[in-house]
């Protein structure tokens, strides 16, 4: 795939939505990075509702820390495992405390020190509280950006660094959320609802489905 028909993908996703974000409710940096702790394996909608009862109670890592685990697990058991992730997060509040004043850092470094939070978490974070050009790859984007084309690799690291070099800089910032969006909706794994895509005529997928 050459730079101008990328730069025409990100041209027409931008269009659609000028203004992309993460479907997690957040409104501080800690909020969003418990969201995103939780939301593995877990839909956002079903993040979503948890956090609209843990947060009213608990929303800083010493409030977390002061509700306890167990408290903890009772706001969160309706998350796919919550007994993991509880445990979790509970080391993160406590290192958030002792390393960083309850703050979120804002390196990568420091973010990947915290338990439950790796590389793909670590680029949310960055992006999307902080404002930074990173692109975290998940399923729904590994998927997009091989199937189209935009960048192929045979592992999210590989993908993420093609993306990193080949998308322009004007839309690197928000080329995150299109993706994400867009193998969440349209590029789907199963079935591609090729049809009714923006950018079917751009894409390189040879086996297009007219859904």
């Amino acid at each position: 795939m050459n730079a101008q028909k990328r730069h025409a993908i990100f041209s027409r996703l931008r269009a659609e939505n000028p203004h992309p974000t993460t479907e997690l409710n957040w409104s501080t940096p800690f909020e969003l990075l418990t969201a995103v702790l939780l939301s593995a394996q877990a839909t956002d909608v079903g993040v979503n509702k948890a956090m609209a009862k843990l947060f009213p109670v608990a929303n800083t890592p010493k409030a977390i820390l002061e509700l306890g685990l167990d408290g903890l697990k009772e706001h969160i058991k309706t998350i796919g495992l919550f007994n993991t992730k509880a445990q979790n997060l509970m080391k993160t509040c406590a290192l958030l405390v002792e390393r960083h004043g309850g703050e979120v850092p804002r390196t990568r470094e420091a973010l990947e020190a915290l338990p439950g939070v790796g590389r793909k978490t670590a680029n949310v974070i960055l992006n999307t509280a902080f404002g930074e050009p990173t692109i975290a790859v998940d399923t729904h984007i590994f998927r997009v950006s091989n199937r189209t084309g935009l960048a192929k690799g045979k592992d999210v690291v590989e993908v993420e660094q093609k993306l990193l070099r080949h998308v322009p800089r004007e839309f690197k910032q928000d080329a995150h959320h299109w993706l994400i969006l867009h193998g969440r909706y349209t590029c789907v794994a199963r079935k591609p609802r090729c049809g009714s895509c923006i950018i079917e005529d751009l894409c390189e997928f040879k086996e297009k489905i007219e859904l």
